[in-house]
């Protein structure tokens, strides 16, 4: 080669390197290193991305208003905590398992559905809306997903994910909240506690069947504060005296802690039948009670106020009608309306948290200091920034 044609060649080579650097720079990084290749959700309301409306499509606006524009059938402004953790490990957003166009496995599943329940529902979504997929169902819904991926063994291609995808994802569980709540008006505190140790039990043989699947890190989130959710405040028999504080009710408030150490005290013995799985209690109960508590240390000004809703006063919750639905109240036409301020409510809609409210859950998850036993999940998975 002449000395003229090396430089050519040597100068055409910097060029490509030096466009294909200035390329890198350019383009996002979207494969972020992690142990975890997927994620496997199961639970209700709080991390259902769609699965409820998949079944039962009705949702209206303003739901969705904040991020993607539309319904989506997240119950909120915007993302849920599942999305920002997904987008934290550098993963998609989960398709819901229910929904039949423009869903991609690849990366997991979302079994969770709105309305869901641990124990198996004796009422008819259409007189209570509670969600026919209770936990069991999810649950053989995922065997039947796994069957499917390991029959075809399409590794990765038609939207599925290869068959050894399921020993490499994090499985997240967040269910309990309607076991606990659907009938408390009726029969009371006492009354709901009776069949609490059933609900924690059915969560633990839960988790055993994920770790026959293959499944070996769980993330188990506990019981949120339901005492100061404007629509249980607002529902719920009580008196001035059991009103602490901060607005919350007290001894709503005490049960619900009594169940959450029961949940712990259970995946305590989870894990020690599992010696080769992470099984980790999440304790989202704290995190969100203090943000309910002091909404401004976190850049909130609304803790027990709904965003979305009818009514006005301290809560702006109506049993009568609820967000983004209309109904004729002494003949007149009233519909729920949104705040034009979501980014500072801890309460979207009267029970379920928005977006921004999420963010900060899901950076306190991700904290690590609300994990237990610790779980160091920094050291899986380069964390990507949310928001």
């Amino acid at each position: 080669m002449s000395l003229k044609s090396y430089l050519n060649s040597a100068i055409l080579r910097q060029i490509l390197v030096s466009w294909m650097a200035m390329m890198a720079m350019l383009m996002p990084s979207t494969n972020a290193k992690c142990a975890f290749e997927a994620i496997f959700n199961f639970g209700d309301s709080n991390s259902d991305t769609g699965g409820f409306y998949s079944a039962f499509p009705a949702q209206p606006l303003p739901n969705g208003m904040t991020y993607f524009k539309k319904p989506t059938g997240r119950p909120t402004d915007g993302r849920l905590y599942i999305d920002f953790l997904a987008q934290a490990l550098g993963l998609p957003f989960l398709s819901p398992y229910l929904q039949p166009i423009e869903s991609d496995y690849r990366h997991g599943a979302n079994f969770a559905t709105s309305g869901s329940t641990v124990l198996l529902p004796n009422t008819s979504v259409f007189v209570s809306r509670t969600s026919p997929f209770s936990l069991a169902i999810q649950l053989n819904q995922m065997k039947q997903f796994k069957s499917r991926v390991d029959e075809l063994n399409l590794t990765g291609r038609n939207n599925l994910p290869p068959p050894d995808i399921f020993g490499k994802a994090l499985y997240t569980i967040y269910i309990g909240q309607n076991d606990f709540t659907s009938n408390l008006a009726a029969i009371g505190i006492s009354g709901v506690e009776q069949f609490l140790p059933q609900v924690v039990s059915q969560i633990a043989s839960t988790i055993k069947e994920l770790y026959r699947l293959g499944g070996r890190t769980f993330l188990v989130l506990n019981l949120a504060p339901i005492s100061c959710y404007p629509m249980f405040l607002v529902e719920l028999p009580h008196n001035s005296s059991d009103i602490d504080a901060f607005g919350c009710m007290t001894s709503y408030n005490n049960a619900v802690n009594e169940y959450n150490i029961m949940l712990k005290e259970t995946l305590q013995q989870t894990r020690k039948d599992l010696s080769k799985a992470n099984v980790i209690y999440v304790d989202t109960h704290t995190v969100l009670l203090d943000l309910v508590q002091y909404p401004t240390s976190h850049g909130l000004q609304h803790g027990t106020r709904a965003c979305c809703g009818h009514g006005g006063g301290a809560y702006n919750f109506s049993p009568l009608i609820f967000c983004g639905y209309s109904t004729e109240i002494n003949g007149r036409t009233i519909t729920a309306t949104a705040c034009k301020d979501p980014q500072n409510y801890v309460s979207w809609d009267g029970i379920h948290t928005t977006e921004a409210a999420n963010i900060l859950l899901t950076n306190a998850i991700l904290n690590c200091s609300y994990f237990d036993p610790p779980f160091p999940i920094h050291q899986f998975c380069d964390i990507q920034p949310i928001g």
